[in-house]
């Protein structure tokens, strides 16, 4: 197994974000995981990534456990964040923002840096442009692109169609199943359920800080709480 996270609890003040969380992640496979506003999902990613230090539990990264470590020392783990919204530095370039997501490389990046172009051609034809010029869009592909500069093994994904038009939403769904399929497993936090359900192998509804259901996603999305909750069916 890839990531495991065992019995997850955080707190922020007298507030528990998460409640004894525990998931599972392959390799090559897309988790999502799906769940109402303040449910506790970004904190889950950031707790994987070092952002957010946890009360109890342990995260294991290929076995190793990795709670609490430094997020320079998560990255070079090559374990990558792509935060809600896609955040990019504005006054920078496009290229500059991609070159960034790899400080913590020694190696040659001309082969990543070409892989991410050929994923996403818009930000090639505006490699020289400042990031603060782009469209949302835009910036969420160049979100992802910088995060996959750390050629991770893992890639954390925070909300990334938020506020896009359903053309550029499924575009963005490929977009990461396509990663997948390219050693990189990513755990996805999406609101879209519909989309998520469409790119994922595994599935889990976090709700008050606490997994309700999780399993294969075929399975979890024929639950009739999802149904009714997630798909207004």
């Amino acid at each position: 197994m890839l990531l495991e996270v065992r019995d997850l609890t955080v707190e922020y003040g007298k507030a528990r974000a998460l409640d004894c969380v525990s998931l599972l992640l392959d390799k090559e496979e897309v988790a999502a995981l799906i769940g109402p506003n303040g449910a506790g999902k970004t904190t889950l990613l950031r707790t994987i990534s070092g952002l957010v230090l946890p009360i109890s539990g342990k995260i294991l990264f290929k076995d190793k456990e990795i709670t609490g470590i430094d997020p320079f020392e998560i990255v070079k783990k090559r374990i990558a964040h792509c935060s809600e919204g896609g955040k990019v530095f504005p006054g920078l370039t496009v290229l500059e923002n991609l070159k960034i997501g790899a400080y913590v490389r020694e190696d040659d990046i001309t082969g990543d840096l070409n892989y991410v172009f050929s994923l996403f051609p818009i930000l090639e034809k505006r490699m020289s442009q400042r990031a603060g010029s782009l469209s949302g869009g835009e910036r969420i592909m160049l979100g992802i692109g910088r995060s996959l500069m750390v050629n991770p093994t893992l890639l954390l994904v925070d909300e990334p169609t938020l506020g896009l038009a359903p053309i550029v939403c499924m575009e963005l769904g490929h977009k990461l199943k396509e990663i997948s399929e390219r050693m990189t497993s990513v755990l996805l936090v999406e609101q879209n359920a519909q989309l998520a359900f469409s790119i994922s192998d595994r599935c889990y509804v976090l709700e008050h800080g606490r997994v309700v259901l999780q399993g294969e996603t075929k399975k979890v999305e024929e639950d009739p709480h999802v149904k009714e909750a997630y798909l207004g069916l």
